[in-house]
């Protein structure tokens, strides 16, 4: 009877333990750590911490934030991310294009500067249901979603995002105290250009001193990647300098805009601060759905292509539950929106980062920082940040990726371009749907009008190929093969014998037809 009590019992056992492990990843890795995989995580995280560290503060502000909430976002997400993330080398933070959503859709209902209080706690609350349908989606295994945001969506929404931000950042670098809450191109420059009486030159020479330093910072490590922490520190570097020669030349009497003070001390929990009445739940709910969706098409792509590099695998379900309970968590304890940022994470992965470990570095790193180091940030200047974030956004300007989108396929060009100018000359929130829109399109399309070839087959074998691709290939005697490059069923039954008739037709010598589908393979 023992025996067979020991034998019930073990499964369950050994299920709880499975199930721990897929909810908290670190269970299954953290037995085998060692000390040497401790000293290269150790080095990441300090490495990534100093990116963090400004950028985080830089992203609070574009949010219209206090930014020392940028500061929080980098402290307590990157801890649950430790713990329930499945990627190796995602550094976890805040990024620009949600923090530029969280501004515009949420300053859309309240203005963050007549009622900062309000707007700072529909933030956190957006970041909440960001969080919950974040997770839903993983827990539903419902990730495929997240997919209808293609390649080339993905691509010309994020570079129009980003010249949007760039834009933003004229505000800081002219030293303008009044700027528009548009985001369009014809708002934003008809701001700049009637506002040319106040330019500030003092704010303008070192905006573009200190996007030339990291310009040239980042173009160094580009070229010699073994010194990839230049451009990692090039940021707090530009930090450390600019409040020094703010201090010492006393440049915030003439013009030059300080962050000023910075409280001091860890996060104070938020709860209590979310809003889930009318009229402002609808707003916090649609501002969390759409900037979770774009957190996770984002986070999830860059912890894929790291993990490709070192040829592992990460769970994609698993990605949006622990990225869902870090925004959770967050929203309690006043942090906004967290993902895994490209920029943060390429240094976490140059750094040489092996587990999730070097996330917890950074986390202590900013932690130390809350509690000793804010009242040094007093005299950095916010043209300092502006240039942080343009030198940043240039980055997500992936012009090449478009140029190869028309050399290889001019519909999903156009998806690309419509998502950008979507972006760029209407809003964000338009410029998205553009780009889900026509991506829908497009999957419609290729499901109800399948591209059709002929095949043929290559001499001395049993591999038939397109006869375009192939002119050296033969066609079988008496017979025309077709490849449909779709599945066949209703909705694009009568196109498809329309195009087999034409097909039939142009090979009148033909005295029989066979159809051969296939799912985007042919015969080999």
């Amino acid at each position: 009877m023992i025996l067979s009590n020991n034998s019930r019992t073990s499964p369950k056992k050994e299920k709880f333990v499975l199930g721990l492990q897929y909810l908290f990843p670190i269970f299954e890795w953290a037995p085998s750590y060692t000390f040497d995989f401790l000293k290269s995580d150790f080095i990441s995280g300090i490495t990534i911490a100093s990116l963090a560290i400004p950028q985080g503060i830089s992203y609070a502000k574009l949010a219209n934030l206090p930014p020392v909430l940028g500061l929080y976002s980098s402290f307590i997400p990157p801890l649950v991310y430790a713990m329930m993330g499945s990627s190796r080398d995602l550094a976890v933070g805040t990024v620009a294009v949600a923090s530029l959503l969280t501004a515009s859709m949420i300053g859309n209902e309240v203005d963050a500067n007549q009622n900062p209080t309000l707007y700072l706690h529909l933030a956190f609350t957006a970041t909440f249901f960001a969080g919950v349908f974040q997770a839903s989606l993983g827990l539903l295994r419902l990730g495929f979603i997240v997919d209808f945001l293609s390649h080339a969506t993905i691509i010309g929404f994020m570079a129009g995002a980003a010249t949007v931000v760039i834009m933003q950042q004229l505000k800081g670098i002219l030293g303008l105290d009044h700027f528009t809450h548009s985001t369009d191109l014809v708002s934003v420059m008809r701001s700049v250009f009637s506002q040319t009486h106040q330019w500030r030159w003092e704010s303008a020479v070192l905006g573009f001193g200190f996007l030339f330093f990291l310009l040239t910072t980042r173009y160094f490590s580009k070229r010699k990647p073994k010194y990839f922490w230049v451009s990692a520190m090039a940021p707090l570097t530009s930090v450390i300098l600019g409040s020094l020669l703010v201090y010492l030349t006393h440049a915030e009497k003439h013009g030059v805009q300080v962050i000023g003070y910075l409280k001091k001390g860890l996060n104070p929990m938020s709860f209590t601060d979310l809003v889930f009445v009318s009229p402002y739940l609808s707003t916090a709910i649609k501002t969390g759905i759409i900037t979770g969706v774009i957190a996770l098409a984002e986070g999830i792509a860059v912890g894929r292509s790291f993990a490709m590099f070192k040829n592992y695998h990460i769970d994609g379900n698993k990605e949006m539950i622990a990225f869902g309970t870090m925004n959770i968590v967050g929203s309690c304890t006043s942090c906004y929106l967290t993902t895994g940022p490209f920029s943060r994470s390429a240094v976490n992965y140059n750094a040489g980062c092996k587990t999730a470990v070097s996330n917890i570095v950074m986390a202590l790193g900013v932690m130390v920082t809350l509690l000793f180091l804010t009242p040094l940030f007093h005299y950095t200047p916010l043209v300092v940040l502006s240039s942080i974030i343009v030198s940043a956004m240039l980055g997500l300007l992936d012009y090449e990726a478009a140029i190869h989108l028309w050399s290889i396929d001019k519909f999903d060009f156009m998806v690309c371009i419509s998502a950008y100018a979507g972006v760029v000359f209407a809003s964000v929130e338009i410029g998205l749907v553009i780009a889900v829109a026509i991506s829908l399109l497009r999957l419609l399309l290729f499901v109800a009008r399948p591209k059709t070839f002929i095949l043929g087959n290559i001499p001395n074998s049993m591999i038939y190929r397109n006869v375009e691709q192939y002119p050296n290939t033969s066609s079988v005697p008496g017979v025309l093969i077709l490849e449909i490059d779709a599945p066949i069923y209703f909705a694009n039954s009568g196109y498809l014998r329309e195009r087999c008739g034409q097909s039939f037709k142009s090979n009148k010598k033909l005295y029989k037809l066979k159809i051969c589908a296939y799912l985007h393979t042919c015969y080999s």
